[in-house]
């Protein structure tokens, strides 16, 4: 089946949807078992959706859980309150003291202050390393290295990694390869077509859409799926009925509104590299991004999400800029149907790799659903409050 046809049926098996288009949304704690023998049959499958205990999955959860899984691939998916807990559950499950982590310097930035704060004092050491390092990684690896973690583009600069160079590394050395693929949804990229062993999403964002709704996934390779399963259920996770009924909501509709986010975006995106105040726009589908040749090789496409340096830039100006938005809103998140803005001033701080130090302030965009031609407007006359407080 084509994509649109996966995305539209995937996770609709009539065993979680009755006769009804989509599953119903199971609120309940408890699962009532009638004799002894079904709550031991229950208590030997609970891990092959079948309904156990609240926690461990209804037929909502089990219908996410196979949409993620037919259109991501991997063996089968785990369900997280959140982007952030879904990357600590997949770090907390494979790693211990003593352990050595190679964490992407790109990464989403609460993902570092994870590494930095909680892994640090559990005692696992972390090394971040360029994003564009490819197979270079190898120098890096170090007898108690067990995991890499990616994510690309990274969340800001929007550098492109080589994951099958990395993926070839690791697998080499029996390393765990982890993928942030939020950016990749279950639309633009495959992960494990290219060698990861755990996909994580943060799918509050394209996968929701709505901006209605805070969840996490991981899909797992049939390798590691039992262990991330039994350490998630110890650590508590789970996710709530009413937000993964948005999510298998929000599936359905993806690809169209990717495919206007991405139209959307690249339109506004070459507008830019038209403005004398902008230096460079970092979006994955430019020459000029950093790694776009293993975008074009890996990826199917882009979405919404860009950003771009100024040449110059003060706070009063860059305070002027923003204030003076009106479609692009002030937010931390992306990948709802809204237009997003913001701002970065020192990112020389903390990379390694590319030299941050010769570039002016950056600009991160989410370019929504809204026309194009008005969001260019809005930013036109940003621009000229911009200019004027310089």
């Amino acid at each position: 089946m084509k994509k649109d046809t996966k995305i539209a049926h995937s996770g609709r098996n009539k065993k979680w949807t009755g006769q009804a288009v989509n599953p119903p949304v199971y609120h309940t704690s408890t699962i009532i078992h009638e004799t002894v023998d079904d709550l031991k049959y229950a208590l030997k499958n609970f891990k092959n959706k079948i309904m156990y205990y609240g926690r461990r999955g209804t037929p909502t959860h089990f219908a996410f859980r196979d949409a993620m899984a037919e259109l991501e691939g991997g063996h089968d998916c785990l369900i997280y309150p959140s982007g952030l807990a879904a990357i600590n559950a997949a770090l907390m499950s494979f790693l211990s003291s003593g352990d050595h982590l190679l964490m992407v310097d790109t990464a989403y930035g609460p993902t570092r202050v994870l590494c930095n704060t909680v892994l640090k004092r559990m005692g696992i050491e972390t090394t971040y390393y360029d994003p564009l390092i490819g197979g270079g990684i190898e120098s890096l690896i170090r007898e108690n290295t067990k995991v890499i973690f990616c994510e690309s583009p990274g969340s800001v600069t929007m550098e492109i990694q080589d994951i099958p160079a990395i993926s070839k590394v690791a697998h080499s050395k029996n390393i765990i390869v982890m993928l942030d693929n939020t950016y990749g949804n279950l639309v633009n990229y495959s992960p494990y077509e290219h060698g990861v062993d755990i996909s994580i999403q943060a799918a509050t964002k394209y996968i929701v859409g709505h901006s209605d709704a805070m969840l996490g996934t991981i899909t797992a390779s049939e390798k590691y799926w039992s262990h991330l399963y039994d350490n998630s259920f110890f650590m508590g996770y789970t996710a709530a009925p009413d937000d993964i009924n948005l999510a298998l909501r929000g599936i359905r509709t993806i690809n169209a509104r990717i495919k206007q986010h991405e139209a959307s975006a690249l339109k506004i995106a070459h507008w830019l590299k038209s403005r004398n105040e902008v230096e460079l726009v970092l979006h994955p589908a430019l020459s000029d991004c950093p790694g776009h040749e293993i975008w074009k090789r890996d990826f199917k496409g882009s979405n919404g999400l860009f950003s771009f340096t100024l040449k110059q830039g003060n706070d009063a100006a860059i305070e002027a800029f923003l204030d003076n938005l009106n479609l692009f809103k002030m937010g931390y998140s992306w990948g709802g149907f809204e237009s997003l803005v913001m701002s970065l001033y020192n990112l020389k701080k903390e990379r390694v790799g590319n030299n941050w130090d010769n570039y002016g302030p950056l600009i991160r965009l989410h370019v929504g659903l809204e026309d194009a031609d008005d969001l260019i407007e809005d930013l036109d006359q940003a621009f000229r409050h911009f200019n004027n407080a310089l």
